[in-house]
């Protein structure tokens, strides 16, 4: 993927089961059967990034911002619970993105849900 960031995002999120798209925050987000949210995009809101936020599995943030400090980060508000923050504005390796989106997904979404995500159960 490549082109505009949001679309690509975008294109990932809407594909997963039950999804919607909605304004929070005065940015695009995605939630589960309209309720959970499972990423939020922020294009330069709190800093000059464009990111997006998603909750990650436990020690994820902490590894991968470690590992990565130039492309992962602890968001505000939200970063305190877990959630990592995934720049879109450097070094970006789609299929890694497709992966963090899935696994946001599968942390808030439904096991009914899930069990629909292709390669989940």
């Amino acid at each position: 993927m490549a082109g505009d960031p949001l679309i690509s995002l975008r294109r990932l999120c809407l594909a997963l089961p039950e999804t919607s798209e909605r304004l929070s925050h005065g940015e695009p987000a995605w939630f589960v059967r309209g309720k959970k949210t499972f990423v939020m995009y922020a294009d330069r809101h709190h800093d000059d990034k464009v990111a997006f936020w998603c909750p990650a599995p436990a020690g994820a943030q902490e590894e991968l911002v470690g590992a990565e400090p130039e492309r992962f980060f602890r968001p505000p508000y939200v970063g305190h619970r877990g959630w990592l923050g995934v720049r879109l504005d450097v070094d970006v390796d789609w299929a890694e993105i497709e992966r963090i989106v899935i696994d946001a997904y599968c942390l808030v979404a439904p096991k009914s849900l899930i069990e629909q995500v292709p390669g989940r159960t």
